[in-house]
């Protein structure tokens, strides 16, 4: 009689795996800058205007640790702390939706599988609405987190 084949369990695939690693984190990050730079309101906000290879590179490496990749955007620069690095930034509702425009065109883009897609987008929602420090118009930003 033959003994049961036991199978090894290792540890699941994270997002960042699971949708592509590296090469699609940074199809969405060179789509999505690609609509930044072309929109006059929202590249304003970027210190260096339309050179934006730094802003790349800051968002892949925060988007590939965020969803389970390589850990360089801590090695290199910390705790994240978003809230507090967006602060000198006036990031107005108005903001917040052009960001978004342009994020939800980029992930289109990639064409992920459906529940990936949802899961990115949910975060992307819930992190540019926390982004928000700036009165638009008669829209209020949000209190302090407790």
């Amino acid at each position: 009689m033959t003994e049961p084949r036991l199978i090894p369990v290792g540890r699941p695939a994270s997002i960042f795996e699971q949708v592509g690693g590296h090469a699609t984190f940074t199809a969405l990050v060179d789509a999505f800058y690609a609509g930044v730079d072309q929109d006059a309101e929202l590249i304003a906000m970027y210190p260096e205007g339309h050179d934006l290879d730094g802003a790349k590179w800051r968002l892949q490496a925060f988007l590939e640790q965020y969803f389970g990749g390589p850990t360089t955007y801590s090695e290199q620069r910390g705790h994240p702390r978003l809230r507090m690095r967006h602060m000198p930034f006036p990031v107005t509702f108005d903001a917040r939706d052009r960001w978004l425009t342009h994020m939800r065109a980029a992930l289109d883009s990639i064409d992920l599988a459906p529940l990936h897609d949802e899961l990115m987008w949910d975060y992307f929602q819930r992190a540019a609405t926390a982004m928000v420090n700036t009165a638009d118009g008669d829209r209020q930003p949000p209190g302090p987190l407790l």
